[in-house]
């Protein structure tokens, strides 16, 4: 191990999310190791400094655990710590939380700080290239232009072991070299690694450390949840009409009259709406809004005996044309500036106040808005999002430093919402979804979503990327993701098409939840309620959901008991080359390879199938691995069993 150290100092600049990041070093100093000294528990590592001074890493194995961590405290003269440590050159490696452009990061260093990964300025320069130069949906932007909602120090690498270091400050992790890794810090490292024989072992090991879900409610996999909201769109009344709960009521009895099975509604504007520049949002104010949705808390009743689950929408922030953030105000419970105001952030297009966690009293008051106000009226769920956005320069009620915090802030935010189920005894009947993540976030969350992906087929931000997003999600120890059906993200010329969203079902179906969204501009995508046709695609995508119940709920158990996700990389069984490369296709459990086609226009795909024997689910042709070119119109996307497994022919069965 090579080490180095120096004294630095931190400007982030951030908006809407997004952090400009910039340090100032001064006196770097590599280090030499002086001795290696026996303790009663391990080794002593000491390195010197040419002035006389030494730093020492005391280093211990346990049972196969191994920990290296730094004796000693931030100084002046010391708060940036490198470790360097020799790889082999054929390695590839894993994880860091989500990753979207990539999935292996051999050859890239990325940052470990949480931020708002769809950056409007970002996202609208690269828009406006597609426009005025062609499309270009296999070109990505440099690795280091993106940023991760869900940004954690841990990694898996392709000779079977993980890397964890439990810090929280800004990090980055250096894949550039071959022969090398550099791990960058600032605040004294501590690291843990274990190996294991197989991939499937290593994530009982990584799980063990990090945490596990919690099992899904039985009900998710009866169905599809569908969004729908009562819109508007730059405040014209559009052709949904303006009156929430009927609006609902006939968007079930048309999704029902055409065979679509669905379990959940799900309405982000139950709180109300404001129509923006950026589009069709929710008003942050966590209360049903009579308006929009009249006597709702009757109406979820109604919908439940009808076997339609009720989802809503929370984030951190408040708004402040509103009675809560009043209530708010009055008792201090908003974080601060430096003058002591509410700290407001602006998001896409409109300024909000964010709750301060590190309250004990707003905290338990937050979390009383969830009990009485989302679980209090029955709702079955919920997306529960952000986290990303505290600034670095806000002032907390702890006195805590917000720099250290700022990645640890969706995980306090996770907790407070399963605390908020637990506590009204709900655990297992009622589930939420986040999109923010750092270390703790494992422990907490019940349910993760890829975030705002755009409506279109790139492959950084639009439906491909999805795939190396969950499977990065994967490798870092969180079993359980899912995407928006259609996408999010409208802006500038870009909408959704049909063939987008029947291809985005087609995906999500063989996914641990398949769940919809309506987008930031409703009116311009195409919905599923649109035609005949669309629904007759939901009803056949949400038929292969239901039918996968069964092995859904067996890959969740694995998940719980043993930590392995159920979403998985080939390699994660075939130690092939092509196996660590490929990015576009993934494991559904051991015996389901799916590839999505996420080409506009495409109606045959080319796979990668790893050395076995596979069936393909739609057609019945057998494969023995290799590269292969499939039919796919819509409809019949490429989806493989596995010959030999267990329930081979049950597995066949959910293409009737």
């Amino acid at each position: 191990m090579k080490v180095a150290v120096a004294s630095g100092m931190n400007n982030f600049t951030m908006s809407r999310g997004s952090f400009k990041y910039k340090q100032t070093l001064t006196q770097k100093r590599e280090l030499t190791q002086t001795s290696r000294e026996k303790t009663p528990d391990g080794w002593r590592l000491v390195y010197g400094e040419k002035d006389g001074r030494t730093h020492s890493f005391l280093l211990k194995e346990e049972e196969g655990m191994i920990r290296l961590s730094y004796e000693g405290k931030n100084t002046p003269e010391t708060n940036r710590y490198w470790l360097t440590f020799a790889v082999d050159p054929k390695e590839h490696f894993y994880g860091c939380g989500e990753t979207y452009s990539k999935f292996d990061l051999k050859g890239e260093n990325v940052r470990i700080w949480v931020a708002e990964h769809q950056n409007t300025n970002r996202i609208a320069k690269k828009i406006i290239k597609e426009k005025f130069f062609g499309k270009h949906p296999e070109k990505t932007l440099p690795f280091d232009r993106y940023e991760s909602y869900y940004a954690q120090p841990t990694f898996v690498s392709s000779g079977r072991y993980y890397v964890h270091c439990d810090v929280n400050t800004y990090s980055e992790f250096d894949f550039r070299e071959d022969d090398s890794m550099t791990l960058y810090f600032q605040e004294p490292p501590m690291l843990i690694t274990e190996s294991a024989e197989s991939f499937p072992a290593l994530s009982t090991k990584l799980s063990g450390l990090l945490g596990r879900q919690q099992a899904l409610p039985d009900w998710v996999y009866e169905g599809g949840i569908f969004a729908m909201q009562d819109w508007t769109f730059d405040g014209k009344t559009t052709k949904e009409g303006f009156d929430g709960c009927g609006n609902v009521d006939r968007k079930i009895k048309a999704a029902r009259d055409a065979g679509v099975k669905i379990n959940g509604v799900w309405c982000q504007d139950w709180c109300g709406c404001r129509c923006t520049q950026f589009g069709y949002q929710v008003m942050w104010n966590w209360q049903y809004d009579e308006k929009q949705y009249p006597g709702l808390p009757d109406k979820i009743k109604e919908w439940n005996a009808q076997g339609v689950r009720f989802l809503g929408y929370i984030n951190p922030f408040i708004a402040l044309e509103k009675n809560i953030y009043q209530e708010a105000k009055e008792k201090g419970y908003c974080v601060k500036d430096r003058d002591g105001k509410d700290y407001l952030v602006t998001i896409t297009t409109f300024p909000a106040a964010m709750v301060d966690f590190t309250n004990p009293e707003a905290y338990e008051w937050y979390k009383g808005l969830i009990k009485k106000n989302m679980i209090g009226i029955g709702m079955g769920g919920w997306m529960a999002d952000f986290g990303e956005y505290l600034p670095v320069d806000a002032v907390l009620f702890s006195g805590e430093d917000p720099a250290e915090l700022h990645n640890r802030w969706p995980a306090i935010w996770a907790k407070m919402n399963r605390e908020a189920i637990e506590e009204c005894g709900k655990l297992g009947e009622v589930f939420f979804f986040t999109r923010a993540g750092h270390t703790d976030t494992i422990r907490y969350s019940t349910l993760m979503w890829t975030g705002d992906q755009h409506v279109d087929w790139s492959v950084d931000d639009g439906l491909a990327s999805v795939i190396p997003a969950t499977l990065s999600l994967a490798m870092s120890g969180y079993g359980l993701t899912h995407s928006d059906v259609g996408g999010y993200t409208t802006i500038m010329h870009m909408t959704r098409s049909r063939e987008l969203l029947m291809r985005w079902a087609e995906m999500n179906a063989f996914s641990p939840l398949f769940r919809s969204h309506e987008g930031n501009q409703p009116a311009r995508d195409v919905q599923f309620t649109d035609d005949p046709e669309l629904l007759a695609h939901m009803a056949r995508c949400t038929g292969w959901f239901t039918r996968l119940a069964d092995y859904q709920k067996s890959l969740t158990a694995e998940l719980c008991a043993e930590g392995v996700p159920v979403m998985r990389p080939l390699f994660y069984y075939y130690d092939e080359e092509e196996a660590y490369r490929e990015q576009r296709e993934y494991l559904l459990g051991r015996d389901l390879l799916v590839a999505p086609v996420f080409r506009e226009g495409e109606t045959k795909r080319t796979c990668y199938l790893p050395k076995d024997q596979w069936v393909h689910l739609f057609s019945g042709e057998e494969y023995q691995g290799g590269t292969v070119t499939v039919d796919a119109p819509i409809g019949m996307p490429p989806v493989f069993v596995r010959k030999n497994s267990r329930d081979f022919a049950k597995l066949m069965a959910v293409a009737e």
